[in-house]
């Protein structure tokens, strides 16, 4: 690159004073040429005070309530004056020379609108991390899934994925977003709150013509379940509800696909019922009153065939009946271009 675009790398903190212990210096010591802003979900644990007193070179933007992630981003992107936002998680160890390599990707190809690194594990740093692997992509029936990661199947990192590739989906724990896109898509939806908000946004990034990247040459690592734990009640909630929302929303037959997904979401719901997570079996049944309760405030009519790099077909099938566990078992053809 022969000048330095502008970026904002925008950590979003909900009551994450140990994670902003553990990462921040990191974060600073590899990105110092860069703006680095928390934005403060309404914490209680004393984030904003150590952050003011420890990182006197952070900027500390600070919301009065937890407006999760959506609503949580939107506020602060609007006050925020960058070419790239860079979206992080706060529990995200980056590494040297890490956001370079996608900031040259978007440099040279200005209808990229989002992109992320290759996601490592911090627990287990030779294995992808399951929040987005080597880049996402989405089944017939809405089911998200990643080159790495396949529902909870995480494959070990050989170097198999270190190409570069457009994808359907890219992972919000860290997004490069160029702000000119993120803006005229009116930001995140809102009404997810968190989980699934950056998948509807690449949809909609897809249908408004932006490309959605994976740059294999940037790595990071990745706590996760950090600010909610993979084992709540109100991630299983959230992402229920969440992809029953985003189908209704996309798909030609808008109220036919969630009323099949219903019938998957209540064998999912027996299976957490047979496992004893009894909370969890009650997660999957609130998702789905609360999604009939909100399904009318939000349709957008789009061919999910129309879109590049989705999977035709059920992941679910390939893999718990046809036993496909891995990203290279699943048939190429089945991708739309």
């Amino acid at each position: 690159m022969t000048h330095l675009p502008s970026v904002a790398i925008v950590v979003l903190n909900y009551n994450g004073l140990p994670l902003l212990k553990a990462y921040l210096p990191t974060l600073l010591r590899y990105s110092n040429r860069y703006n680095i802003i928390v934005v403060d979900n309404g914490s209680t644990d004393g984030s904003v005070t150590y952050l003011r007193s420890h990182f006197p070179t952070v900027t500390c933007m600070v919301h009065g309530a937890n407006y999760g992630v959506a609503k949580g981003y939107n506020l602060a992107l609007k006050q925020i004056q960058a070419t790239y936002y860079l979206l992080l998680n706060n529990d995200l160890l980056v590494t040297n020379h890490w956001l370079e390599p996608l900031l040259a990707l978007m440099e040279e190809d200005p209808a990229i609108g989002f992109c992320q690194p290759k996601i490592l594990s911090l627990r287990k740093p030779d294995h992808f991390d399951y929040a987005g692997a080597a880049g996402g992509f989405i089944d017939d029936y809405g089911y998200p899934f990643c080159r790495g990661r396949i529902f909870h199947r995480i494959e070990k990192d050989s170097g198999q994925y270190n190409d570069t590739r457009a994808v359907f989906w890219a992972s919000g724990a860290c997004l490069l977003v160029r702000a000119k896109a993120f803006h005229s898509l009116g930001g995140f939806d809102e009404l997810f709150f968190a989980h699934f908000e950056e998948i509807d946004l690449c949809w909609r990034a897809q249908l408004a013509g932006w490309k959605v990247y994976y740059c294999g040459s940037s790595r990071v690592y990745h706590l996760g379940g950090a600010t909610l734990p993979y084992n709540s009640p109100t991630k299983t909630y959230l992402n229920f509800r969440n992809r029953l929302y985003m189908l209704y929303k996309y798909h030609p037959n808008h109220l036919i696909y969630p009323i099949k997904n219903l019938c998957l979401d209540l064998l999912a719901m027996l299976r957490m019922l047979v496992l004893g997570k009894f909370a969890h079996s009650w997660a999957i049944i609130k998702a789905q009153i609360d999604f009939f309760k909100l399904k009318n405030t939000h349709i957008t009519k789009a061919a999910a065939a129309d879109l590049p790099n989705s999977y035709k077909g059920s992941i679910l099938v390939d893999f718990f009946i046809k036993n496909k566990k891995c990203f290279s078992e699943l048939a190429t053809h089945r991708f739309t271009r």
